[in-house]
């Protein structure tokens, strides 16, 4: 199913797999001939007639996530436009995707398509986005902000205020990092990938900044008593969700868990203190 509206001069459009549970969903957005990511490709169906009849020279890309990227080879096979990503996704964009069955379930299969590496800025008909590296969610994840407006297109960063699942590739201290980096700039309403519209974006960042930091503070407390991940993982995050069984673990909320006690000893080798 493919929703479209239109909030300040941006369109966006909502795509939900059919037969999937609600919160299975995924945003393109455009604004001033610029289209920021492609969608999945089993959204093609009813993307499709929206990409014909849309007007855009420029696709910009939040990282190569499928659900993100799966719409790239029809665009690339029938538009002719300029498609950009971070630099180091351009070879596996070149490529067909590999990922579990699961995942080709919700989202499709993603074909090989032809990237450019990103600058230092895209541009669409009439203004200027600054790309902002933001790792952690994906190792090539970007954000775009327009430094006139102060719009900015988060991808994956945001998502929801309270994370309680990530992926096993995902790593909450350089999530952490990465919202820190981004609340130094001058920036209002975001559009998510995933949440859609948020006017009051900043503030959005900063709850979950507040809530990663808090989070991580009491997993370290409990770590340093000399709880286990798992009894860490029964005391701050208890819920047992579809999707952990569904991934075969690979979206579980140990990850977060996991990642935030691998960086502390990476950060205690550092610093000489193990």
């Amino acid at each position: 199913m493919i929703e479209i509206k239109t909030v300040n001069d941006v369109v966006c459009v909502h795509g939900t797999p059919d037969g999937v549970k609600s919160g299975m969903s995924v945003y393109v957005f455009l604004t001033d001939g610029l289209l920021i990511d492609t969608g999945a490709q089993i959204l093609l169906e009813g993307l499709i007639p929206f990409y014909e009849s849309a007007d855009f020279e420029t696709v910009a890309l939040t990282h190569y996530h499928e659900d993100h990227t799966g719409g790239a080879a029809w665009i690339k096979e029938h538009k002719k436009v300029p498609i950009f990503i971070h630099p180091m996704s351009v070879d596996a964009c070149a490529k067909d995707a590999e990922y579990p069955e699961y995942r080709k379930m919700f989202w499709g299969k993603r074909d090989a398509f032809k990237a450019e590496p990103l600058g230092k800025a895209i541009h669409s008909r009439t203004q200027t986005w600054e790309p902002i590296f933001t790792p952690g969610h994906a190792k090539d994840h970007m954000v775009y902000l327009n430094h006139s407006t102060g719009m900015l297109f988060s991808g994956d960063l945001f998502v929801t205020p309270k994370t309680k699942l990530i992926l096993r590739e995902e790593s909450v201290p350089i999530i952490i990092d990465s919202i820190k980096k981004l609340l130094r700039y001058d920036f209002g309403e975001v559009f998510c990938c995933h949440a859609g519209h948020v006017p009051d974006g900043k503030e959005m960042f900063r709850n979950k900044l507040d809530y990663l930091e808090n989070l991580q503070g009491e997993i370290l407390r409990l770590h340093d008593q000399g709880h286990t991940v798992h009894e860490i993982q029964q005391v701050v995050l208890p819920n047992r969700y579809p999707l952990i069984e569904i991934s075969g673990h690979e979206w579980d909320s140990e990850h977060i868990i996991t990642s935030i006690l691998n960086e502390n000893v990476l950060n205690a080798r550092d610093n000489g203190t193990i």
